[in-house]
């Protein structure tokens, strides 16, 4: 029956299963501890990229028999190394230029940058949805509102209007 190959699982799968997803946890482990935390950080949509291809090598090792768990931590390996290689590349203006977005500045105080919102493919509702996140109850308060490289909203807001923003805050964001 067509049911029974839903829910059917050979003993020996289940321990091929087990082993690679032990071995390739511990592996996750080991490589990051020795590449370090950026390994799983979002600070860039390439720390983000990176994330993403792990879980899918380790779904696949796991899943797949045609993958051991030899081939799943040498392709481990490569994507740590790729990522150290990268990481350290990208102190180049260059290399940075071709890994990274730039962030992007959707709101200049009160001013909402239409534009801009349209190149991050936003709508004003999104934009309000991030200001409500941020508790903004007056448009005043808004110094800055920026659309991060990782895809994340960061809303610069005070409820003193005396105080202004520090221009470092948005020294590399494109207006």
């Amino acid at each position: 029956m067509m049911i029974n190959k839903l829910f059917n699982i050979s003993t020996q799968t289940l321990v091929f299963m087990f082993f690679c997803a032990v071995g390739l946890y511990i592996g996750i482990i080991l490589f990051t501890k020795w590449s370090g935390k950026r390994s799983f950080s979002k600070m860039s949509s390439f720390d983000f990229a990176m994330t993403v291809a792990i879980g899918s090598l380790f779904a696949t090792v796991i899943l797949s028999s045609s993958v051991n768990l030899t081939k799943g931590l040498i392709g481990l390996a490569m994507l740590y190394l790729l990522q150290m290689s990268v990481a350290l590349l990208r102190r180049f203006k260059f290399v940075q230029s071709l890994v990274d977005n730039r962030p992007l500045l959707l709101m200049n105080g009160e001013t909402i940058l239409h534009e801009n919102l349209r190149k991050a493919r936003l709508t004003e509702s999104d934009l309000r949805a991030k200001l409500r996140e941020a508790k903004v109850i007056e448009l005043t308060e808004i110094r800055a509102v920026v659309f991060e490289t990782t895809g994340g909203v960061s809303v610069l807001h005070t409820s003193d209007h005396s105080k202004t923003l520090n221009s470092y805050l948005l020294e590399d964001v494109k207006e």
